[in-house]
């Protein structure tokens, strides 16, 4: 009763009450309605579409964009994977490491954060360690990239380093393996292995979750002089 009252004197003031029929379906209606279409036109707005002549208008063509399609490439990229002389089409906002991966099926890069914070992507371009997840592949053209694969023949031996990983047991899960490797073989060639702590810090932008670092450094140790001597 309380309530039905309460209705009514809304109602004799002139203002709908909360039973009000037809106007707070009418008002109901109408919010879903807005609510929908401001959806649709965030949609529109982030996909470039056109929906009911909002966004670019109605039979407007969205804006040009780079096509991920490699036969509609923006640019053709030379560069000398591994030893072999490579050319491509790529979309111009390609990394490096998404083109060794998805275009040249060289999976031993790993793409672990994505933002250059865990080295898993470590490959060298012109002999020096880059993190590829940040490199765009333009800035690669015409230069020499070696990947883990390329690192040692494929029907020889192993290279120093890889073995003395596998001596020293300086990996567990294996996913930041080769980053890790082509960062020490960096370590090695960039002259850092002056001291454990020197080899510490050098590799600090490599990490390993399964915490396989006294085996890293060990292993780095190990290979150095060998290395070196070459």
């Amino acid at each position: 009763m309380p309530v039905v009252g309460a209705q009514t004197r809304q109602e004799a003031a002139g203002e709908p009450g909360l039973g009000a029929g037809p106007t707070a379906a009418a008002l109901l209606l109408t919010r879903r309605q807005f609510t929908a279409g401001s959806i649709a036109v965030a949609t529109a707005a982030a996909s470039g579409l056109s929906i009911h002549g909002v966004g670019h208008g109605v039979g407007c063509q969205p804006p040009d964009r780079p096509s991920t399609d490699a036969t509609n490439a923006d640019a053709t990229l030379r560069l000398i994977v591994n030893g072999a002389s490579v050319e491509l089409g790529i979309d111009l906002r390609s990394s490096l490491l998404d083109v060794l991966r998805e275009q040249l099926q060289l999976t031993g890069a790993k793409k672990g954060c994505d933002h250059g914070q865990c080295g898993a992507c470590t490959v060298h371009v012109d002999g020096r360690r880059v993190a590829s997840c940040l490199t765009l592949a333009v800035q690669a053209d015409g230069r020499e990239i070696t990947t883990i694969e390329g690192l040692s023949p494929e029907d020889g031996p192993l290279h120093p380093m890889q073995q003395a990983f596998i001596d020293h047991d300086a990996l567990q899960c294996g996913y930041c393996t080769p980053g890790q490797i082509m960062a020490a073989v960096a370590c090695v060639r960039e002259g850092n292995t002056g001291s454990v702590d020197q080899i510490r810090e050098y590799m600090s932008g490599n990490l390993c979750r399964c915490g396989a670092y006294p085996g890293i450094v060990a292993a780095i140790l190990q290979a150095a002089p060998e290395m070196e001597g070459t």
